[in-house]
């Protein structure tokens, strides 16, 4: 069996907190730049960001290493999950048999004294999903037990039905996505965007299963500050909730009144690249702006190329393609799409920059307003 090859993490868009993200020059990056990670040699195996700091997870000793607004470090970590409001670890117990210790901290606290508060939960009764890959992201806000998820803001332990068999859990500015054991998807929270994906605009207070998807099996779930993205085990994409800034791929004013809408794949070259057009229909009639998309939408994305992963950021949402292309679209005032400008999009645009230099996206983990990727060289032919 061939050697895995090794590869590096990737960054752009919003840096002014002064993040590890690519040089770090300025407050913003625009193209991806090989990651700047804090501390020399560091292997970083998982990303996970907020707004003002990042938190990088390395392989072997499981070192979590902070960036940005919060700074500081602590070993003996087997994930990381950053927020505005928490810090999330998870850590070995103190001793042989003791189980994880789930610690909360304040981002401010630097990793020194005594967490916030500090719960011991017990080991996964499952699967992290296929090839056990260690650069996904992790499971946090997830458990390990699958029965229970972290929540930013008080109470922050919240158990699930052990019924929900969870798989993978997302939570947006105001929702969460539920991906089963069996593919189905499940979201609860706030709605008034259409976020939650069940053709209305109402709260939910408890997981309810997407009717909408019933008999697609999922594979991926991502949720953005107000949308929600699916991947089928097929390759396919479904999306749904605000479109304000093109998150969705679909047509939006903000995006059109700036100049660069192409709302059909027909307005893309054949190697996925930009196309300026003037939004309108084929009559001549205005394009319809859709403002909020409140039930799940297939999405293809040029060339026909099938997805495996999904990541949203605030407003802005990447995929990785089975054969390891990126593309992104939505809000881009930070560079955060990585198309070497601060251009919006409201269709899905390839990043030209891993192509050019011949790497394979493996993974993507949005920050709210920056990406970061893990590529490997391709192999050479």
């Amino acid at each position: 069996m061939a050697e895995e090859r090794r590869g590096a993490w990737f960054g752009f868009g919003f840096c002014g907190f002064g993040q590890a993200l690519g040089s770090g020059r300025g407050r913003q990056v625009h193209s991806p730049e090989p990651l700047r990670a804090p501390g020399a040699g560091l292997d970083v195996c998982r990303v996970s960001a907020s707004w003002s700091y990042t938190a990088f997870v390395t392989r072997g000793g499981g070192q979590v290493e902070l960036s940005g607004f919060a700074v500081g470090a602590v070993g003996g970590c087997r994930d990381a999950w950053a927020s505005e409001e928490l810090l999330v670890v998870l850590r070995a117990g103190p001793g042989p048999g003791a189980g994880t210790e789930l610690q909360a901290w304040a981002p401010g606290s630097a990793l020194r004294g005594e967490p916030l508060w500090a719960q011991t939960v017990p080991e996964a009764e499952r699967e992290d999903g296929p090839g056990g890959d260690e650069t996904q992201a992790g499971p946090l806000p997830l458990l390990p037990c699958a029965r229970a998820y972290v929540s930013p803001r008080p109470p922050f332990y919240q158990p699930l039905a052990p019924t929900l068999r969870a798989r993978r859990l997302e939570l947006g500015a105001e929702h969460a996505l539920l991906l089963d054991a069996a593919g189905q998807v499940f979201s609860w929270g706030g709605g008034r965007h259409g976020q939650l994906g069940h053709g209305t605009l109402e709260a939910e207070p408890e997981p309810r299963l997407l009717q909408a998807l019933q008999g697609l099996t999922m594979a991926e779930v991502a949720a953005g500050g107000w949308h929600s993205v699916c991947v089928s085990e097929a390759g396919d994409i479904y999306i749904w909730g605000w479109n304000e800034s093109g998150q969705l791929a679909l047509p939006t004013k903000s995006v059109a009144e700036d100049g660069k809408t192409t709302s059909e794949a027909s307005g893309l070259n054949e190697d996925g690249s930009e196309v300026k057009r003037v939004a309108g229909g084929g009559d001549g009639a205005p394009t319809p702006f859709i403002a909020v998309q409140p039930f799940p939408a297939l999405l293809d994305l040029p060339l026909g190329s099938d997805a495996v992963k999904a990541s949203c950021g605030s407003r802005h949402t990447a995929v990785v393609t089975r054969t390891g292309e990126l593309y992104t679209w939505g809000w881009g005032k930070y560079g955060q799409l990585g198309h070497k400008d601060t251009t919006s999009l409201d269709r899905p645009c390839r990043v030209k920059y891993f192509v050019d230099k011949q790497l394979q996206v493996r993974t993507v983990s949005c920050g709210p307003w920056n990406t970061y990727v893990y590529a490997v060289e391709k192999e050479k032919s």
